[in-house]
């Protein structure tokens, strides 16, 4: 089937959609909306395209009648039957919802109204989630079903039935009101659980607004611990590394991240570089943000790294080094590195950067302590296991591609590295060529488009892959790992890691010849990052579509 993907933004859900679709055999293309000044160049975009079937997976712009009265277009909305609005997530987590469900509908003029074509639903988490995490898991699980049932029924025929006939599993009915960010400010002097609910369902956008301090700020990634201190709520009562404690009515809110609010929002960064707490003590940390956790199963050991979006600071590289470093010096025989439920790592923090005095520095700094991330998984005695466990990018894709055996789970997408106008490193000049050959890697670093881990699988990049299902996924990766430390098994792999690398060059030669390309992208800025950088972090919508990403695109 030739299907168009119209979109907002060609984010996390709609690349998955793209691989998946592509991988079933359909010619996929994809068209940003917010590249179109009216919805008459839109409709030229489309009849240039002339799809069989329009999907919608992330759409915040409306569809012109031009469009869904000729051609089946199909919006993928965040919300059970019956619910329409643009806060949707937002009101399922700020609720408390015990379930939610996404639905596929056809586009009509009145939004999130049209018939209805396939509707999934989920248990919510028992504990709060910020929004992006359930939004890339569990609402992209459910997008994805409803997705398959509209491609086969739309290839069999078949019609979409009215929303009134549909069974309502999930109790909602008509549109919710859409909240802003003042919908959201944070009271101290409320339980800090249920301030842990509210910054959750303000995730990403559009922030939960607070004063600490006397400062306006957005906080971010936070989680509510039941120490109650005796402080006025609202007063700065910990520190550890850069997460801070703030005491409220009952209990105690840990923020990870924050962002200046005056005005317009500043960037997220690591919260005590936006709140200050020099002056407060060092608290443990709850577990839920802990950066990194380590355990231990016989001859293998478990390292568990977190980073809020991905993103991996100057420090926080180093940090996992080091964690790294001490976790091979235990008695073990391999070492498993994997990521949270939700996140894994997409590679330096652009965010950092950018609100640097220096950025071209700050981002030299955050390269060369990515780097020596890579070399110590790239140089363990131990043989080495690093696990996708969600969706990774740019240096998190090749740090993870420096170990001996990389898995992941179903359903993830990989951005091997993204167009911002560096060269790349993380040792991705010796990596990806050893392990899909030199042709297919130039392919993969100079296209910068995402790979479904099936499809990496497929051509070698990858080992294999386990369930979507987390629970599941952990059962497979320990067995996976007590297969690996198997005396015979990890023998004949650790002989043949040293036969490649007594016959391959030093790691140092292709460190060297990337960073000699990072410096000139940082400090010369020739490809113009300070620009990529800057439209990232902004979100600012590109001029036009790519023409990588329309119809006929070749696979790898």
């Amino acid at each position: 089937m030739r299907i168009l993907l119209l979109v907002s933004a060609f984010n996390g859900l709609t690349q998955r959609v793209w691989c998946s679709l592509r991988e079933q055999g359909h010619d996929v293309g994809i068209e940003l909306a917010p590249t179109f000044e009216s919805g008459a160049a839109m409709t030229r975009a489309v009849e240039r395209a002339d799809p069989d079937l329009i999907l919608c997976p992330f759409l915040k712009h409306r569809v012109p009648d031009t469009i869904y009265e000729r051609w089946p277009t199909v919006i993928v909305h965040p919300g059970p039957v019956g619910d329409r609005g643009p806060s949707s997530l937002d009101h399922a987590i700020r609720d408390g919802r015990e379930r939610w469900g996404v639905t596929a509908l056809s586009a009509v003029e009145e939004l999130d109204a049209g018939p209805v074509w396939a509707t999934a639903v989920f248990d919510m988490p028992d504990q709060p989630i910020a929004k992006s995490a359930l939004y890339n898991s569990r609402v992209a699980d459910a997008a994805m079903a409803c997705i398959g049932e509209v491609v086969r029924k739309v290839a069999d025929g078949e019609r979409p039935i009215p929303a009134e006939a549909c069974l309502r599993i999930v109790p909602v009915d008509g549109e919710l009101p859409l909240l802003r960010r003042e919908d959201f400010r944070i009271d101290w002097s409320r339980p800090a659980n249920e301030l842990e609910r509210l910054v959750a369902a303000a995730d990403g956008a559009p922030g939960a607004p607070a004063g600490v301090n006397g400062r306006s700020v957005c906080v971010f990634d936070a989680v509510a611990s039941p120490e109650h201190t005796g402080a006025a709520p609202g007063t700065v009562v910990g520190r550890n590394v850069d997460a801070v404690a703030i005491a409220c009515g009952v209990g105690t809110l840990w923020v990870g991240y924050a962002a200046e609010l005056s005005g317009r929002r500043g960037a997220k960064l690591p919260a005590a570089q936006v709140i200050d707490a020099s002056g407060a003590p060092f608290r443990r940390v709850p577990d839920a943000l802990a950066e990194t956790t380590y355990v231990r199963d016989g001859a293998v050991g478990y390292l568990t790294i977190r980073s809020y979006s991905g993103a991996m600071y100057t420090e926080q590289c180093r940090r996992l080094t080091s964690a790294v470093e001490k976790a091979l010096t235990e008695d073990t025989r391999v070492l498993v590195i994997k990521g949270t439920e939700h996140a894994f790592s997409n590679g330096i923090h652009l965010g950092t950067i950018d609100a640097s005095p220096d950025p071209a520095a700050e981002a030299w700094d955050n390269i060369c302590a990515i780097d020596e991330l890579c070399l110590a998984i790239a140089t363990a005695e131990q043989l080495t296991v690093v696990a996708f466990t969600a969706s990774a990018g740019a240096g998190g894709v090749m740090a993870g591609l420096c170990a001996d055996v990389t898995l992941a789970r179903e359903g993830v997408v990989l951005n091997p590295y993204y167009d911002m106008g560096i060269y790349g490193s993380e040792l991705h000049s010796w990596s990806v060529p050893a392990r899909v050959g030199e042709h297919r890697a130039s392919l993969l670093l100079n296209r910068k488009l995402p790979i479904s881990v099936a499809e990496a699988a497929r051509i070698g990049l990858i080992s294999a892959v386990g369930p979507r299902e987390w629970g599941e996924f952990t059962t497979w990766l320990s067995s996976a790992a007590q297969g690996y430390e198997e005396p015979a098994t990890l023998g004949w792999m650790l002989a043949a890691r040293a036969e490649r690398r007594a016959t391959d060059r030093p790691l140092s030669y292709y460190q060297t010849i990337e960073l000699a390309e990072m410096a000139r992208d940082f400090f010369d800025d020739r490809n113009a990052f300070s620009v990529h950088r800057r439209a990232f972090l902004r979100k600012t919508a590109a001029d036009a579509t790519p023409e990588k990403l329309r119809f006929s695109t070749a696979r790898v």
